[in-house]
């Protein structure tokens, strides 16, 4: 009796390791069938309808002649008294209006090497209008370079609030335009790493809600903007969404 045991015993658990194997593997197939195309693409569909669309912006500034300017690359919800808070925190600066005085001051600062923290942008153009905030931080003791973000209201809101895309992008040298020979910034051509530098910057201060990225934003991966720079990016627009009641 205990020998017929001894024979069949480890026959069974041969014969049933196939099988074993078998149903492990069809579990799996199951379960990454049911992720892959049932509980994912709900989960993003459910994600992606509690945010704002950002199809229907533009992906490109223009200059005032009309020129390609900058990629928009980020946006932001949130009142503008929001935005200066929360800007202010991740110390970014407002940047003053262009002028003949301001320009000649920056020139000058340029020229000597002297800090310029509210130095001016030149306008760039969205929706028929240049833009309506713009910030900068500078980068050592010079205007010539600065991390800088300009950003304009969409006319959408989200939750009662506006929704503002905006072109980030990173003045790495002074020099002359490539289209127009008049002096200006140079971009650096990677806005992806400034699009990340600012939304890390505005994520570090606690007063985000929500970051989200909005994959395949753009299809065209790389350009020329106004002043003759190259520029690339991945495509997709980093999203910030300022937390209720700031300040």
């Amino acid at each position: 009796m205990s020998g017929k045991l001894g024979r069949t015993g480890p026959g069974r658990g041969r014969r049933s390791y196939p099988v074993r194997v078998g149903r492990t593997v069809i579990v799996v197939l199951a379960l990454y069938l049911l992720a892959a195309y049932l509980l994912i693409p709900l989960a993003w569909e459910r994600y992606a309808s509690g945010h704002p669309s950002f199809d229907d912006n533009p992906r490109l500034t223009r200059t005032s002649d009309g020129h390609p300017g900058d990629p928009l690359n980020v946006g932001l919800i949130g009142t503008e008294a929001e935005i200066f808070f929360v800007m202010k925190a991740a110390k970014w600066l407002d940047a003053r209006p262009l002028g003949i005085v301001s320009d000649l001051e920056i020139a000058a600062d340029t020229i000597l090497g002297r800090p310029d923290d509210n130095a001016p942008m030149s306008n760039l153009y969205l929706f028929d209008r240049k833009e309506d905030l713009a910030f900068e931080k500078p980068v050592g003791e010079n205007p010539r370079r600065r991390n800088h973000v300009r950003l304009w209201r969409t006319g959408a809101e989200d939750g009662g609030r506006p929704v503002w895309i905006g072109a980030a992008s990173y003045d790495a040298r002074v020099g002359f335009s490539h289209t127009t020979g008049q002096v200006t910034h140079h971009i650096a051509p990677d806005v992806d790493t400034e699009r990340d530098r600012l939304m890390a910057e505005l994520e570090a201060t606690g007063k985000l809600s929500d970051v989200y990225k909005v994959s395949g934003f753009h299809k065209v991966l790389e350009g020329t903007n106004g002043g003759g720079d190259p520029w690339f990016t991945e495509g997709d627009l980093a999203v910030g969404v300022l937390a209720s009641g700031l300040p």
